[in-house]
């Protein structure tokens, strides 16, 4: 949360393994990486397209909404994503395309799962 969005070397990374056609997932609190990446043409990413991260009711759940620097579930909506999200600490996984994200720790199966299946496909 403090240091993934800002992270030049792991955004340059992730934009390059997106645009040659290659898979880029989280979960929980990884989507966070997601939040400073932007492609070529400088949009973000997950703009327009259908996520999951760890939801701002469940920052609520653990009483960190004060301490983490922003609520992630919210900073994806607000860059364009569509964020869906499962009761709290229930397993959750979006895939779009070739981006799969994962809402909780109980979703990285899940996600580890949908990735074998877009990297099959």
């Amino acid at each position: 949360m403090w240091d993934f969005p800002s992270d030049a070397g792991l955004t340059a990374f992730a934009r390059e393994l997106y645009e040659r056609g290659g898979v880029v997932a989280a979960v929980c609190h990884g989507p966070a990486a997601l939040v400073g990446l932007t492609l070529s043409d400088g949009t973000p990413l997950v703009a327009g397209r259908r996520v999951a991260a760890f939801t701002d009711a469940e920052e609520n759940a653990v009483g960190l909404t004060e301490v983490v620097p922003f609520l992630l579930q919210s900073r994806l909506e607000e860059l364009g994503a569509r964020h869906s999200g499962a009761a709290d600490w229930q397993p959750h996984v979006v895939t779009d395309g070739r981006l799969v994200t994962g809402q909780n720790p109980a979703s990285s199966a899940g996600v580890a799962e949908a990735v074998v299946d877009v990297l099959k496909n």
